[in-house]
């Protein structure tokens, strides 16, 4: 299968390693930036299969997957016309697009020309969630309760975004209700002036009451740290280290109350693989590809309409925002990259 690559940023370049990795016959990429050619042509192409306009290469090559590795603004555009192209899968980086209209549009494009649309959400792929899920769900741990991430300063879209997916995949439930609380200042974003992602503090729970807490304050500079509460332990995992820590209460002491916190417990530490951007995507696209499993478009509109909510509740000084019951704005563009 032919396949071509949009985008050659630091991202970009890890999914051409992905696409080769694959075995699947890259023909072209394209990036605005001249610059950015070197690193194609050291994998293999050769200039004359280089674009900087990613709609000429579409309408020249008509490749049968295309990988979009831009930023969000032109997420919409580019998806759609691959659809119209006869592409046979796209896969997008996150966030899928600035607008819920322009989700709308991708999602639209894509099921009109029978193109397969992944979003590169990676969570259900990588062992600090799938063993993570395994672990919470069990009888041991007395089902899940709540999630907490502690993190530096990494953007409420840039990596927030995979956090709000990761919640959806571990409860398998939609969320219901968003509270957000951004930090007051602003730190440049480091893919242009022209992007604002911002930091703060999000809460989103399901209609069962499971919750999500989210820090990662403009006043926090380092890690990535995710811990799970459960009527019977706790699972705390240190993603950038790669370190586990399941703590749970002793079977005999499983009927006393959550009163009783301190009752006896069993520990269990170990390694996890650390976070990493290359093998999840390469998962992603393979099980795009197979047409099986995969973040498909509606589960990338879900993480953008939890945005949208947290913007929105911000704005009204934290106010709960009802997803079940409030409409929202869907033309409105937002500025995250």
């Amino acid at each position: 299968m032919n396949a071509a690559l949009i985008g050659l940023g630091r991202m970009g370049l890890r999914h051409l390693e992905v696409l080769n990795s694959l075995h699947l016959d890259v023909v072209s990429a394209s990036d605005r930036f001249e610059q950015t050619f070197a690193k194609a042509e050291e994998a293999g192409l050769t200039r004359d299969r280089l674009f900087t306009d990613p709609f000429d290469m579409i309408r020249a090559l008509k490749p049968e997957c295309i990988v979009v590795a831009t930023t969000a603004p032109s997420h919409c555009d580019l998806v759609c016309a691959a659809a119209e192209a006869g592409a046979k899968f796209v896969l997008c980086e996150k966030p899928m697009a600035v607008s819920l209209a322009e989700c709308d549009r991708m999602i639209a494009a894509c099921d009109k020309a029978g193109t397969h649309l992944a979003i590169n959400h990676q969570m259900r792929f990588m062992e600090q969630y799938t063993l993570a899920k395994e672990i919470v769900t069990g009888a041991a741990f007395g089902g899940l309760g709540s999630v907490n991430v502690v993190a530096g300063n990494f953007g409420m879209s840039m990596n927030g975004s995979h956090y709000f997916e990761m919640f959806r995949y571990m409860t398998d439930e939609e969320p219901t209700i968003v509270n957000a609380w951004f930090s007051k200042d602003a730190v440049p974003n480091p893919r242009g002036a022209e992007f604002q992602d911002r930091a703060g503090s999000v809460r989103v729970c399901t209609a069962s009451g499971k919750r999500f807490y989210m820090d990662t304050g403009t006043d926090q500079g380092h890690g990535m740290f995710v811990s799970y509460g459960g009527r019977f332990g706790r699972l705390d995992i240190d993603e950038l280290a790669g370190r586990m820590r399941l703590v749970a209460r002793k079977a005999e002491h499983r009927d006393q109350p959550t009163t009783r916190y301190g009752m006896p417990w069993d520990t269990e530490e170990g390694d996890i693989t650390p976070a990493d951007a290359v093998a999840p995507t390469r998962a992603v696209l393979s099980a795009l590809l197979a047409k099986q499993n995969y973040p498909d478009g509606r589960v990338g509109r879900s993480v953008v309409r939890i945005l949208v909510a947290a913007y929105l509740s911000d704005e009204r000084g934290g106010a709960t925002i009802d997803l079940k019951s409030e409409k929202l704005p869907a033309d409105r563009v937002f500025p995250w990259a």
